[in-house]
């Protein structure tokens, strides 16, 4: 496997089959996946960093600070509609 793929290993649909999955789930669990996509994105700024892609490292930040902020609006709609899901989440 490439060091960075274009596509997801174990899932064999296209990426908007995948955008859709993620957005149709829960909006807690999209704000997760989107939390957990922003840590894997810092993790891969820090390493350009350390190896000095100081600029490549600097889009990526600001790629996770806007993701961590999709992410809390995200949970601001997760706390809007979950008291109306009660019979969807048993």
């Amino acid at each position: 496997m490439a060091k960075h793929p274009n596509y997801v290993e174990g899932f064999n649909g296209s990426l908007e089959e995948l955008a859709y999955a993620v957005g149709n789930m829960t909006y807690d669990q999209t704000a997760l996946f989107i939390k957990k996509l922003a840590e894997d994105l810092k993790r891969q700024a820090d390493s350009d960093f350390a190896k000095g892609r100081v600029k490549l490292a600097s889009e990526m930040y600001h790629a996770v600070e806007h993701l961590l902020k999709a992410k809390e609006r995200v949970d601001v709609a997760w706390s809007i509609c979950v008291p109306y899901m009660n019979d969807s989440l048993d």
